[in-house]
């Protein structure tokens, strides 16, 4: 089983819709996806309304997606991390134990645009049509992932 984690900073907006996408994507039997944040703001919450909004808009239901931080233990879990940001990635980068672990972190939408070091905005401080945004550019960066998955699986 492959296993894809998605990081934000809350683990609230952005990439609780990433995980969604993705395993949307996705068979359950050969992949699995979950998300996390660099922060512990929201631990056991429910993701923004509004990216529940957004992603029901789509079919796509988060609803029952938790919030938690991510942990060091995360690079042993997960065979690929995909952060939002610049800042997602230092702090993810800062907390790896090895080389290996380094190389499991990407930015998430270099997979569309390879090397530009391109960030997922954080919709959380503007209003609906943000997360619709958001949402546009993580489902197409999924589809790459999914795609190159697929092949590799």
């Amino acid at each position: 089983m492959i296993k894809i984690l998605m990081v934000c900073l809350g683990n609230i907006c952005r990439s609780p819709l990433a995980e969604g996408i993705l395993h949307a994507k996705l068979t359950e039997d050969n992949f699995f996806v979950d998300s996390a944040g660099t922060a512990g703001y929201h631990i056991g919450s429910q993701p923004d309304i509004r990216s529940v909004k957004v992603a029901k808009n789509h079919f796509i239901d988060i609803s029952k997606q938790k919030c938690r931080q991510f942990c060091v233990t995360d690079f042993d879990n997960f065979d690929y991390i995909y952060v939002m940001d610049m800042s997602n990635y230092r702090d993810i980068i800062a907390l790896a134990p090895n080389e290996n672990s380094k190389q499991k972190v990407h930015l998430i939408l270099n997979e569309l645009f390879p090397n530009e070091n391109i960030e997922v905005p954080d919709p959380y401080y503007g209003g609906d049509d943000g997360f619709e945004q958001v949402f546009q550019m993580l489902d197409k960066s999924c589809e790459v992932i999914a795609k190159k998955l697929k092949q590799n699986s």
